[in-house]
């Protein structure tokens, strides 16, 4: 549905976006993560058409961005950044006005533009102008706009900015919805949405693809990935933290206190499982936990590993 082909962009000095290549299919759901200026908007903005490449190109369903862009963006629904629209029209007269921009007319063009504004539920402000409603309702207009036509294709430049929680969850439930039939690229900060929502994600930074894989897969690079979570009586917890340390397997111990309340973090050497390792001894010291819990691995460690300096990461 998507194929990257060594895609790059470049301001003057700046490599905005750095020789970038990857493929997609329908039912992929993709996350872009990056840092700001990571190069995300920028790529998404070539594989639409919006900016031509310096080098490089895309093709979405088989044409070529570069040389085919109006077949392109007849199969590619896109929300860009700041989800632009005419102020002073109101959603229903915007979505009627990009329907015909789309080659629908009459009957065809109203049914779309209903089916659309229920979609994404804005029919509490339909006859206000643009200019006068929400960031999240812009936002949710510009979400219809990118839906109306159908496509196969959604690309989506951060689709929950400024949403209030049930909003998001309603946005999220919708690309879940629509993604065994869509190829779908989401560009986010918010790596909680990766979880609920991606099937795949990369992680970009300097215009470069530093990391590629599903949400698991790169959880499992994290540090907290089988790392146990460990709440002991105060009597014990110094004890069995020395005992823990002296295993070849442990890398680290470290107190923590979350919302959980106060417990030791014990994390793997080369995130090897560890709950049979930390119960065995346990019991040979008999003690009894308040807790033990397996940690899954966290994709905020894996960010900031792959896109801070060395040492640094290690210092968030």
């Amino acid at each position: 549905m998507i194929e990257v082909r060594h895609l790059a962009k470049h301001f003057g000095p700046i490599k905005a976006v750095d020789d970038i290549s990857f493929s997609m299919g329908r039912g992929e759901v993709l996350g872009f993560l990056g840092p700001n200026g990571a190069g995300k908007s920028t790529t998404m903005k070539m594989i639409t058409g919006f900016l031509a490449p310096t080098s490089g190109t895309a093709l979405v369903c088989g044409a070529d961005v570069t040389r085919a862009p109006i077949e392109v963006k007849r199969r590619i629904g896109y929300l860009p950044e700041g989800a632009p629209a005419y102020p002073d029209m109101t959603p229903t007269a915007f979505l009627d006005f990009i329907a015909r921009v789309r080659g629908f007319s009459g009957a065809e063009a109203k049914r779309r533009v209903a089916v659309a504004i229920e979609r994404v539920a804005l029919g509490e402000v339909l006859y206000q102008p643009i200019d006068t409603l929400s960031k999240g309702f812009k936002r949710r207009v510009g979400l219809a706009q990118a839906l109306l036509h159908d496509p196969d294709v959604l690309i989506l430049d951060e689709p929950t900015d400024g949403l209030d929680p049930n909003q998001k969850h309603e946005v999220r439930r919708l690309i879940s919805e629509m993604a065994p039939g869509k190829a779908i690229i989401i560009s986010t900060h918010i790596l909680e949405e990766v979880d609920a929502v991606c099937t795949r994600a990369m992680i970009i930074a300097h215009g470069k693809l530093l990391a590629d894989g599903t949400p698991a897969e790169l959880e499992a690079h994290s540090r907290h990935c089988n790392a146990v979570r460990l709440a002991l009586t105060p009597g014990h917890e110094e004890s069995a933290a020395y005992e823990l340390r002296r295993l070849p397997e442990i890398a680290a111990v470290e107190p923590v206190d979350d919302a959980d309340g106060h417990a030791l973090m014990v994390f793997p050497r080369d995130g090897q499982p560890l709950v049979g390792i930390v119960s065995d001894l346990l019991r040979a010291h008999r003690w009894e936990p308040r807790g033990l819990r397996v940690e899954r691995g966290r994709l905020d460690d894996v960010f900031r590993q792959i896109t801070m300096p060395p040492g640094e990461a290690t210092r968030h």
